[in-house]
């Protein structure tokens, strides 16, 4: 389950169904996985926005951040990083 908060501002149903697509494809990753949190947040320049992902998996809590010039990039940047380090994680614990 992806959970959605958006501090300072509400985003609007468009960016939410984009950070379903995005990030829902990122839970098919692992089985164990709880769910994962979303934080937007305007940054103080106003010209960036800042994704925060978090989710665990057995042994380890996962925690991605990243900024660009809308919260599209930045989702689709830190979904990306989530996954590969899921990937990860999964070869580390297989490989034991």
């Amino acid at each position: 389950m992806i959970n959605v908060k958006s501090l300072k501002f509400n985003a609007d149903q468009k960016l939410l169904d984009f950070i379903d697509t995005k990030v829902g494809k990122v839970e098919k990753f692992f089985d164990n996985m709880s769910d994962i949190d979303v934080t937007l947040s305007l940054l103080p320049d106003a010209e960036n926005k800042s994704v925060k992902l978090q989710t665990h998996i057995p042994g380890e809590d996962l925690i991605i951040e990243r900024q660009a010039r809308t919260f599209e990039e930045a989702v689709t940047d830190a979904a990306d990083a989530l996954k590969e380090r899921i990937v990860r994680a999964k070869e580390k614990k297989f490989s034991k």
